[in-house]
């Protein structure tokens, strides 16, 4: 890739000492003594992404979560699975490329793998809708998901989507009913399902397949209910207000995970998933090992009742001075989940 492409707005420091490796690279292959300033470029390039992937805003994760180079959801099915076999179609209206779903193996464990797909050409992107599904996408998930419970497979959701498409023809043919129903299925499916946010998790169009008995998100992945492009349109009439939408949403892998709303974080290579695919999916195929095998132990009942129980608990709110939630005793809320400062659209 050239230096300059597809850049993220804070990289500049990490291009320009990529361009200087480069160059140095071609030199030390006719004069050794560069080689001393090559070793101290690439130290300096390895503390350059330290520093600068350790203090993202919340809206520079939104751009690193939406970097045309991140792993999507075929390129897990091939380094993370061993095995995978794709099944097709909804049996009602067609087949959504948005949501790829099929029976895959990791290591000695059957699943089934349900995740939506962006696309990496154009021709795939539009394919695939940018990853947006539509109802007959949805219908296709929670069919195959009902035949992994049918033989006791367990099922694998990885999100990746900005939203499911919100076009006339996916509300005729029942956007919100397909969501909605996918949702409940998953809450009484009785099969283990892991859910792992790899990049963008945008609204109702992450939730329908976001059901499960563990919740993960990549460290610089994001789960909202609504875009910060949409939250700034709705708030402030305008696109403008993006960056300060992103910092009041809470979508963050930090945040999520202090409000409960995911179970665990996975950690990204330095400088994010797009700079060492191979290296995530090796992350990514260890949690999922260690969660199928705990997950694959528990019966069924109490798998069930733990499942309703994560999601019943989740959220707190203001009750007579007191943070608390529908699950929790107050003071162990308000030591779980500090409470955000409350403000006004015109303060934030």
């Amino acid at each position: 890739m050239a230096v300059g492409e597809r850049r993220l707005s804070f990289e500049r420091p990490i291009e320009e000492l990529q361009a200087r490796i480069a160059k140095l690279e071609r030199l030390a292959q006719e004069d050794p003594e560069v080689r001393q300033e090559l070793q101290h470029l690439r130290r300096e390039l390895i503390e350059t992404l330290r520093r600068i992937y350790s203090s993202l805003t919340p809206w520079e994760i939104v751009e690193v979560a939406r970097h045309p180079d991140r792993p999507m959801t075929s390129d897990y099915l091939e380094l993370t699975f061993d095995e995978f076999v794709e099944l097709h179609g909804d049996k009602l209206f067609g087949d959504d490329r948005a949501i790829r779903t099929g029976w895959a193996k990791l290591e000695t464990f059957k699943v089934m793998v349900v995740g939506h797909q962006k696309g990496k050409t154009t021709q795939e992107r539009i394919q695939c809708n940018h990853g947006c599904a539509h109802p007959e996408g949805y219908r296709k998930a929670i069919a195959k998901m009902r035949l992994a419970a049918k033989f006791r497979l367990p099922v694998i959701c990885l999100i990746d989507t900005p939203g499911a498409y919100p076009g006339v023809g996916a509300e005729e043919r029942g956007q919100h009913q397909a969501i909605a129903e996918s949702m409940f299925v998953m809450s009484r499916l009785p099969t283990p399902i892991i859910c792992v946010v790899i990049g963008e998790g945008g609204s109702g169009g992450a939730l329908a397949i976001g059901v499960g008995d563990r919740v993960a998100i990549l460290e610089y992945a994001y789960y909202s209910v609504i875009s910060p492009e949409g939250c700034a349109g709705i708030l402030w009439k305008s696109e403008d207000y993006k960056q300060q939408a992103a910092n009041v949403l809470r979508m963050t892998a930090k945040d999520l995970l202090r409000l409960g709303v995911v179970d665990d974080v996975l950690p990204e290579p330095l400088g994010g998933a797009h700079r060492d695919p191979h290296q995530m999916a090796t992350t990514l195929k260890l949690y999922l090992r260690s969660q199928l095998r705990e997950l694959t132990a528990i019966p069924i009942e109490e798998l069930l009742e733990r499942r309703y129980q994560r999601f019943r608990k989740m959220g707190t709110y203001f009750e007579k001075g007191m943070l608390v939630g529908p699950c929790l005793e107050p003071q162990v809320a308000r030591e779980q989940v500090p409470a955000a400062p409350i403000s006004t659209v015109d303060e934030v």
